[in-house]
């Protein structure tokens, strides 16, 4: 079985795409941008005519849609949109006539609720979201499962992730390890604000179960690890990696709060205190596993950030 992998070359998309073949798939890449040194095939634009979606899934018997903006400070809400929403109901309705296996479409806790929410985001969490990103993704569901429907189709799954870690990932989880690597004491002993977190191969891990299992899928599955970490273990263990000393010290929040909101940064505080706990029961009930030892990956990622390993 042959599967088309959209941001085949990208910080999750490579992970998916080296699961599928140890697994025994033959793999299709794509992606938005051209790729010189690889043998990706260019996503067409979300305004191309359909037969450009059409040629894209001859002989495709599933599609794994990784593609997405994110992470980009010049980008519009129009640019949001085109690329997440847009492109992605294009590709889930050519996929939906050609393709006769399974759509996987890489959403986020984004298209549900914004940082500063706090509470435990399940499969039937009314979504909420609060920033262009996080519209636009919901947007792309949306659109991904009205396409399978009015093919008369069930065979398409929302697969919505919490921040991702990995070598290569950008966001919240690099400022703080970037945060980290510095000898000098921070006041985050008091930031108890609890976060599930996903690493970029149990994303993978999660695909592939979602494509290889026999029994129908769910149309929204929400993945994470084992436990929730709070943002100051997420700091120690990236201090940990970077063989520094710890160095957290508690500072009461009502004077922290008033600095970052003098700093213009009064949603900083909201993000970094927020609890967020992803729960994976339904992904777990289906026989996926999640991963138990996150802030031992975090360490090891900053040792290798550090030694160059």
């Amino acid at each position: 079985m042959k599967v088309l992998v959209t941001g085949a070359t990208g910080f999750i998309g490579r992970p998916v795409v080296q699961q599928l073949r140890e697994a025994g798939f033959e793999v299709r890449i794509a992606s938005r941008h051209r790729e010189p040194t690889s043998d990706a095939v260019l996503l067409p634009d979300p305004d191309a005519p359909a037969e450009a979606f059409l040629a894209i899934m001859q002989d495709v018997t599933h599609v794994v849609h990784c593609a997405a903006l994110n992470n980009d400070r010049n980008a519009s809400d129009a640019d949001y949109l085109k690329a997440n929403a847009e492109l992605t109901g294009r590709l889930a309705r050519a996929a939906a006539l050609q393709a006769g296996g399974r759509f996987i479409y890489l959403s986020s806790i984004r298209a549900v609720a914004g940082p500063g929410f706090s509470g435990t985001i399940g499969e039937t969490t009314t979504p909420a979201p609060q920033c262009a990103y996080g519209r636009s993704k919901r947007e792309g569901e949306i659109r991904t499962l009205d396409a399978y429907r009015s093919a008369g189709r069930s065979d398409a799954a929302m697969l919505r992730l919490p921040p991702v870690h990995g070598e290569g990932m950008k966001g919240n989880l690099a400022a703080l390890m970037r945060l980290a690597d510095t000898a000098l004491p921070l006041p985050t002993a008091a930031l108890t604000g609890v976060r599930s977190l996903i690493s970029c191969e149990a994303a993978a891990r999660a695909v592939l179960h979602l494509l290889a299992r026999d029994t129908p899928l769910d149309p929204i599955y929400v993945a994470g690890d084992h436990r929730p970490s709070r943002i100051s273990e997420i700091i120690t263990a990236f201090r940990r990696g970077f063989e520094r000393p710890v160095r957290l010290f508690s500072m009461p929040g009502a004077p922290m709060r008033a600095a970052e909101s003098l700093l213009g940064k009064g949603n900083a505080w909201e993000t970094m205190t927020a609890t967020q706990i992803c729960d994976p029961s339904l992904l777990v009930s289906q026989g996926w596993a999640p991963e138990t030892d996150t802030l031992e990956q975090l360490a090891e990622m900053a040792r290798r950030s550090r030694f160059g390993a």
